[in-house]
């Protein structure tokens, strides 16, 4: 049996490294993809955009003789244009955006029709002495769209639009949702590639049995296992560079924090999912139970871990739980390099766990791992 040597380590890098950039899915999804998704976002979020608020109106006249009108529609025929039963008025605001609201004029039946198909967020139901608003105030929108429609009934158009000097948008770097959202991305960027970059590789290979024949030249596990790892490691490095660079001339994101302090939590992270995604292939051959492991670990994680939105939105006994979670410890220290100017010294604890994590699941996933 012909001794193993470190040139081994080496060329397994080497395969590896090529086997992941000559790919042109890995290329979009690890790098393209993830650029997409922060300017569609970034676009979306932090953009000046008019809010845009349909209602249904019910006009209840009950006991009402002759022509009369009630106070919104006789307000809204003088005001707004009509269409089709739907009256539009666009209230303007310079700093805060443009408010388009639509009234759709209809019975009671029809309302609650439009309102289960999402057509209408407000049910509005207008008599001679006021109107009453019906919808569910659990809802942001309709909870936005009956403050634009109850100001304009009380105040008028002008309402939206008065005092205007009062009010000062927060533009800073740090403050907007481009900056609460890139952080995420990388994070969750370094999750992804790590789970299915090395993970789902092991898997497959195994069920390919090809793992078998590398066992046969001979080879380490070890460097069979460290191989993936730098070969994603530095896939991962220059998705993150090339993912900042991008919010940084498109958006102005700034690293306010330490950048040393930003490298070290980055290899931490690293270390965590890589270690967490030998773990999980260690053993399986199948690559449908590989894939329900993998998406078992990653998707809760994507959702509550705050990537796309607070994960303070969540009950409060949940949060000490999600807090702990690994994807909620980088996504929180990467923001507060980024937009808090931590240091080293507010990072290093996360930045300790994550890297016991990861050599932890490491080394028992190297103890169970298995050829075939």
């Amino acid at each position: 049996m012909n001794k193993i040597t470190n040139h081994q380590l080496y060329r397994l890098i080497v395969a590896h490294f090529a086997e992941i950039i000559r790919e042109p899915s890995v290329i979009f999804w690890g790098v393209v993809f993830p650029i997409l998704m922060a300017w569609g976002l970034g676009i979306a979020f932090t953009q000046k955009g008019g809010v845009q608020a349909k209602l249904a109106v019910v006009i209840n006249l009950e006991g009402v003789s002759g022509n009369q009108q009630t106070k919104l529609i006789s307000w809204l025929t003088a005001n707004a244009q009509k269409k089709d039963s739907v009256y539009t008025i666009t209230l303007k605001n310079e700093k805060l955006g443009n408010a388009t609201l639509s009234f759709f004029e209809t019975s009671s039946s029809n309302a609650f029709t439009l309102l289960k198909k999402g057509k209408v967020s407000v049910i509005i139901e207008d008599q001679l002495n006021g109107s009453s608003y019906r919808f569910d105030p659990a809802n942001a929108e309709a909870k936005a769209a009956y403050h634009l429609a109850a100001d304009l009934e009380a105040h008028g158009p002008l309402f939206y639009t008065e005092n205007q000097s009062q009010i000062q948008p927060l533009t800073l770097s740090g403050t907007r949702y481009v900056d609460f959202l890139i952080p995420g991305l990388l994070a969750m960027g370094i999750m992804m590639a790590c789970s299915w970059g090395i993970s789902y590789t092991i898997i497959d290979r195994r069920s390919k049995k090809l793992l078998r024949r590398m066992v046969a030249t001979p080879m380490k596990k070890s460097n069979l296992l460290f191989a993936l790892i730098t070969a994603r490691f530095t896939m991962n490095l220059a998705e993150a560079i090339l993912l900042f660079l991008f919010a940084w001339l498109y958006f102005g994101v700034k690293i306010q924090g330490s950048f040393s302090a930003l490298i070290v939590l980055f290899i931490s992270a690293n270390i965590a999912f890589s270690g967490i995604a030998i773990l999980i292939s260690s053993r399986t051959a199948n690559t449908e139970v590989g894939n329900g492991m993998i998406n078992a670990i990653v998707t809760p994680m994507m959702v509550v871990s705050g990537v796309f939105f607070s994960y303070h939105n969540f009950p409060d006994w949940a949060i000490p739980a999600i807090q702990y979670l690994p994807l909620t410890m980088i996504t929180d220290t990467f923001r507060s390099i980024f937009n808090e100017g931590a240091g080293f010294l507010d990072v290093w604890r996360e930045a300790l766990v994550l890297t016991i994590t990861g050599i932890v699941s490491f080394v028992i996933g190297l103890k169970i791992f298995k050829w075939y």
